[in-house]
Formats: C-alpha cells, sequence, structure tokens
C-alpha cells in the first residue's frame, strides 16, 4: 500500500483506491453521484482532499449495512458546509437509519416466515400463496394462473 506523507494534501485516484480499499471504478462511480468530489489537474487527471478517505469510508461503512447510496448523498449532503463526516454525524445517522433497517429486518423476516407456506405447494398458484397473492387481494376472483387468464382475457 503506497504510504502518504503529511506534506501530501491531495491523492490521486490510484491512492485513494489503495487507501480506501475501494477500487478506482467505484471511486470514479461516487464521483458521478455527487459522494466524492476531486479537482482536475492540467493533465485531466483527477485529485482527491485527503478527507476523501474518510468520506469513502463512511460510504462503504453505510452500504455495508444496507443503505441506498441516494441515502447516504442526502447525509452527506446535509452536513454543513460540505465537511467530512465525523464520528458525531456517524452515530446520528445510525440512529435514524436504524429504524429503516429495523422496518427491512421485519419485513424479510416476514417474507422468510412466508417461504415456509410455499413449501408444501411449490407451485406459488394457491389462491391464499403469500408470495404471490400477498394479503389474498385476489382470493375471490379465482385461483392462481386461472386468474391471470382471466384478467388477460377479459
Amino acid at each position: 500500500m503506497p504510504q502518504i506523507t503529511k506534506k501530501v494534501c491531495e491523492l490521486t485516484v490510484g491512492q485513494l483506491s489503495a487507501r480506501s480499499g475501494a477500487a478506482v471504478s467505484a471511486l470514479h462511480f461516487y464521483e458521478t453521484k455527487g459522494l466524492i468530489s476531486s479537482r482536475r489537474t492540467s493533465g485531466n487527471q483527477r485529485r482527491y482532499d485527503r478527507d476523501a478517505l474518510r468520506r469513502v469510508a463512511f460510504i462503504r461503512a453505510a452500504q455495508r449495512v444496507g443503505i441506498p447510496l441516494a441515502t447516504i448523498r442526502e447525509a452527506l449532503a446535509g452536513l454543513p458546509d460540505g465537511r467530512t463526516p465525523n464520528r458525531a454525524d456517524w452515530a446520528r445517522l445510525s440512529e435514524a437509519w436504524r429504524v429503516e433497517l429495523d422496518a427491512r429486518i421485519a419485513q424479510l423476516g416476514k417474507l422468510r416466515d412466508s417461504l415456509e407456506d410455499c413449501i408444501g405447494c411449490g407451485c406459488l398458484s394457491l389462491d391464499r400463496c403469500a408470495l404471490s397473492n400477498p394479503d389474498d387481494r385476489f382470493g375471490g376472483l379465482g385461483n392462481g394462473s386461472i386468474l391471470y387468464g382471466q384478467r388477460d382475457a377479459g
């Protein structure tokens, strides 16, 4: 891993990639999505401020716990003067994200439990199938594929 002296205030994309563990293509993608920014040299090469390391670490940690990039971008945009997130920012944002993650976990638990109902039939076409017919919205209109045929014919 290339060492960066304290005198160096800007990083090349290769240095940022090596230090952050993010692929160069991911860094370019983050930049197109407005998550990080760079300046261009006279030779059109990207140069990142050192604080991009912390921003990339923040982005990658948030992604690992399932936070969508759009939500991460909003969080970064909400920081005063576009500053780099710190520990207090992470604590505040992760607390808010916890509610969203808990809701997703509960939803996944319900989906997992619904799979057990389908193990017996395996066809996903029963009128009471929780996966193909959530909340039995079409139960009164007919069963499974018959319903689809009736809807297409009508």
